[in-house]
């Protein structure tokens, strides 16, 4: 039987049943769940929930639980300058990529057309954030109809640290998405736990609660990739084990099944994001519920960040 990964645990429970047990996503204690405002909506999954085994250490073929192709993205955050993106698009433009990866950078506004101008079309270009409407008063936004004039192909909504620092929340994230897929962008819809959510066992509500604001708002999900960002993984140098990222890649991919559509699960994209880098990569992209990357630090290395791009061979390497 599959276990869960263990090796966050959280505080003890005051209500009166076995010892509850964590496996980091869900506390394991059928009276307390019981107790939540919303048991109905999250015991439907969390009784069906579809968990990986631990990988035998055979080196065979691992195939992705979806059918979508290798996705890649390099979120810049407010970093970089005219001079050290003009050296980052030069590595980017020579690096050898695996040709079946979809790969886009995201950097800032104000660099965008500098992108446009000089990085290969074999990337394309994110923005960060984008209004929740059409464009107007509204000082300081970004609309997704100036950012199509100016030729981006994505955003990047729902990150973290637009909910926990600006204070956006679900409804308001998922209004945007909508705005956004409206306007003709792709949108890397961004989901995850704070670390004492993880510990209390709430991985999954948190999670699936993200999700159903994207689920109530947008009219389909056909340029959509969730990327799961744990958050106490961004920026940190933690980072999920490749078990405890499946396990929440998997939960995600069957709340797609029962709530959205079996079609829908199957073609939307799963990356993980959360300290990704060269020397981690491999592992995680065996995963078969991992069907690519949101990476931070290391995007701003161009050479690093090819290596990521083509961990895609980890997922076809046979012995």
């Amino acid at each position: 039987m599959a276990m869960l990964s263990t090796s966050l645990s959280g505080p003890k429970s005051t209500i009166s049943c076995p010892a509850p047990q964590f496996s980091g996503l869900r506390r394991l204690c059928t009276k307390l769940d019981a107790t939540k405002s919303n048991s109905s909506f999250l015991h439907h999954f969390n009784s069906q929930l579809r968990f990986s085994s631990p990988r035998k250490t055979s080196r065979q073929i691992v195939a992705m639980a979806g059918t979508g192709t290798f996705f890649v993205g390099g979120n810049w955050k407010c970093n970089g300058t005219k001079e050290s993106i003009t050296k980052l698009v030069s590595d980017l433009n020579d690096a050898k990529l695996e040709t079946d990866v979809d790969v886009v950078v995201a950097p800032p506004f104000l660099y965008i057309d500098q992108l446009k101008a000089s990085l290969t079309d074999r990337i394309e270009i994110s923005a960060q954030n984008s209004w929740v409407g059409k464009g107007g008063a509204f000082t300081g936004e970004i609309s997704a109809e100036q950012l199509k004039d100016i030729g981006c192909k994505w955003v990047i909504l729902g990150h973290s640290e637009r909910r926990h620092i600006i204070g956006e929340d679900n409804e308001f994230i998922g209004k945007k998405a909508a705005y956004a897929l409206s306007q003709g962008l792709g949108v890397m819809a961004c989901i995850g736990e704070l670390l004492e959510e993880r510990e209390a066992g709430k991985t999954f509500d948190v999670c699936f609660e993200q999700l159903k604001a994207f689920a109530d708002a947008v009219p389909s999900w056909d340029n959509i990739v969730i990327a799961y960002e744990p958050v106490w993984a961004i920026g940190t140098g933690k980072v999920a084990t490749p078990v405890q990222a499946q396990e929440v890649h998997a939960a995600v991919r069957d709340w797609l099944k029962k709530s959205v559509s079996e079609e829908v699960a199957s073609k939307t994209r799963i990356i993980y994001g959360g300290s990704v880098n060269g020397g981690n990569c491999a592992e995680l992209a065996k995963q078969e519920d991992i069907d690519g990357f949101l990476v931070g630090g290391a995007s701003l290395k161009g050479p690093e960040f090819a290596t990521i791009i083509n961990s895609v061979t980890s997922k076809k390497v046979a012995a």
